[in-house]
């Protein structure tokens, strides 16, 4: 008696479950409804199935369906399923509706495969895209602290130039990918600023005919290597600032002027210093005088009160004279 009971129990719940579900799934299907209906008009394979899956994805099946009628209006053959694994990647339905959109108004053409690559690869595809057809001008040096001048470079001759330039450059979209960006364009342009001063002979070279610089750094190929192509390189203004040469030339003869100072100085206190030692030792010799003739009256005091120690033992009288001495021999 139990288990019928326990049967029916079990029964009925299933049945209540199933029209709860049936009953949500009556209510979702209402709800996409209209999407379908406009999936329909616009061509578009896009079932309840699909809708449902997206649902269970936690993904938005209206943006899914924008996103695939903008890319099929721009002549771009997408599937859903591509669209939903991009999604699923990490990619933004949003910025491939973007790029689409000005995709087909630039008349660009680019597959969904190479936009997806771009969209991962974390790049603003529609500005890539608008940047593609109307060209960019950089500034070179960038407006900041610290390059009001411009770049600064010194020609042959000692005179330094501060160089300020636009740089006309346009996006190369088959290189987006893995390539640099305009600050690595910046730094090769300022590298090349400063090189084609430094060639120069003169700095009058530079101001009488400023396309050098531009040539020069064209020549070179700076875009190499990254997702512009520079289309041209225009000189806006070239500043001269100082004489580097001649400023050295004068710091290095204040150097050896200091230089020159400070040996004569130690020179001079050399010579005062054996100067003052003379002083000392003539102060000696006077005082050793001095002494000397002090005893001079002592020794003649003696000589008077000891005749016999006037007589040199080298002397002898003379013959008949006692009192007259002469030397032997």
């Amino acid at each position: 008696m139990f288990f019928p009971l326990f049967l029916y129990g079990v029964v009925g719940f299933a049945l209540v479950g199933c029209v709860l579900v049936l009953g949500w799934a009556i209510i979702k299907a209402c709800q996409f409804f209209p999407l379908w209906v406009e999936a329909k008009a616009a061509g578009i394979p896009f079932s309840f199935g699909t809708m449902f899956r997206l649902h269970f994805q936690k993904l938005e099946a209206k943006d899914i369906f924008e996103c695939l009628k903008v890319l099929k209006k721009a002549g771009i053959q997408v599937s859903t399923e591509e669209l939903i694994d991009h999604k699923l990647a990490g990619g933004s339905i949003t910025t491939v509706r973007e790029a689409a959109v000005a995709c087909d108004k630039a008349g660009v053409r680019m597959g969904f495969p190479a936009i997806a690559a771009l969209d991962l690869a974390g790049r603003n595809i529609a500005k890539a895209v608008r940047e593609h057809v109307n060209p960019v001008v950089i500034p070179c040096p960038p407006r900041q602290k610290g390059y009001e001048n411009g770049l600064v470079g010194v020609a042959k001759d000692g005179i330094s130039l501060a160089v300020k330039c636009r740089i006309s450059v346009r996006t190369n979209l088959e290189r987006l990918i893995g390539m640099a960006g305009a600050e690595t364009i910046v730094a090769r342009v300022g590298q090349g600023i400063v090189t084609a001063i430094g060639n120069a002979a003169s700095h009058r070279e530079i101001v009488e005919h400023p396309s050098i610089i531009s040539d020069q750094i064209l020549a070179r190929g700076l875009d190499e290597g990254t997702c512009y192509e520079i289309l041209s390189l225009d000189i806006e203004d070239v500043t001269i600032l100082d004489n580097v040469a001649a400023r050295l030339a004068r710091e290095q003869a204040e150097a050896a002027k200091l230089i020159a100072q400070a040996q004569a100085e130690e020179r001079r206190s050399l010579a005062v210093a054996a100067g003052q030692e003379m002083v000392a030792k003539t102060t000696e010799m006077n005082a050793q005088l001095t002494g000397a003739k002090s005893a001079i009256p002592h020794a003649v005091a003696s000589a008077f009160q000891h005749p016999g120690a006037l007589r040199s033992p080298r002397l002898k009288p003379l013959v008949g004279d006692q009192n007259k001495w002469c030397a032997p021999g």
